[in-house]
């Protein structure tokens, strides 16, 4: 695909992004969860390798090119490869008509004003000529909203879109994620919080160019419906949070146009243990509850 093909299977796929972009602050726990014990590794190094091999046999299986996933948000040392023929994955996943991101955040600052701020990105110009060197069609970074502190996530938002234009000028599409804690308190104010800075920033949006949103399902179904309908809006998907896939797709349903950008909830029940044909069958399960509810249909039928 090229990047107009990418751009009209983001707007218009029938299906949901995977998120397969776990960094160092989570990757343990996403091992633990794949049945690697932390005995079973040793130093960062061998951790990552633990989760690459993880990464690629997902992207690898069968029922994740079956058509329902439209999208795959790679950590950088994935996206340099892992397929069995030598392709770059981008390449491997283009051909098969999922279009590729790049996480580039490098993690996040302690929280100051109910929010976590990411940390400056020296090498973003190179990490994003890079990922469209090897076919990457956009980008994903993430910060945390913990309260509804007006300050705080006005700077939060603010910040995504400084960042998010940076991409723009870089020729990919960003993927902008300020995602609101589901332990907040203060929850729904936050969530309408939210929605009025994105309203906001958009208007710096160039003409001609679009953005993604990534954002927590919120509490109020519908409630991001004006970001979904702005025209400079490409997509607006939905993270997990820590819920688990029965109810995160639940909860996804009840919001239409919106679609799902799952990490936890969709390898929530893989393991390592499991042969190839077991593995193929859980994630296919997975990949199509998910897909039903970016659709609206939440039973999977």
């Amino acid at each position: 695909m090229n990047f107009e093909e990418m751009t009209a299977r983001m707007r218009d796929g029938q299906g949901f992004i995977a998120a397969l972009d776990q960094s160092g602050g989570s990757t343990p726990k996403a091992l633990q969860s794949y049945g690697v014990e932390d005995s079973e590794w040793d130093g960062d190094e061998e951790m990552f390798a633990k989760i690459h091999e993880m990464r690629c046999r997902i992207v690898e299986s069968p029922s994740f090119s079956d058509g329902r996933v439209i999208g795959a948000i790679l950590f950088e040392k994935t996206m340099e490869g892992c397929s069995k023929d030598g392709s770059p994955i981008p390449a491997l996943l283009s051909r098969r008509g999922i279009v590729p991101f790049l996480k580039v955040d490098k993690g996040m600052h302690d929280t100051e004003n109910g929010v976590q701020l990411m940390k400056e990105m020296p090498t973003l110009a190179k990490d994003c000529a890079r990922a469209k060197e090897l076919g990457v069609f956009g980008t994903k970074m993430r910060s945390v909203i913990h309260e509804a502190d007006q300050k705080g996530i006005a700077e939060n938002i603010r910040q995504q879109m400084d960042f998010g234009l940076e991409i723009l000028d870089q020729g990919l599409v960003p993927i902008l994620e300020p995602e609101v804690s589901l332990k907040s308190d203060s929850r729904v104010q936050a969530e309408a919080l939210v929605l009025s800075n994105a309203l906001d920033q958009m208007e710096r949006v160039p003409e001609g160019k679009q953005v993604m949103w990534k954002l927590t399902i919120p509490s109020e179904p519908n409630l991001y419906k004006p970001l979904i309908d702005h025209p400079q809006v490409l997509r607006v998907v939905a993270l997990s949070g820590g819920y688990s896939r029965e109810d995160a797709c639940r909860e996804l349903a009840k919001n239409d146009g919106m679609i799902a950008s799952f990490s936890r909830a969709l390898l929530e029940v893989l393991q390592a243990k499991m042969d190839d044909q077991q593995f193929d069958q859980a994630l296919g399960n997975a990949i199509e509850e998910i897909s039903c509810a970016s659709t609206g249909d939440s039973t999977g039928a």
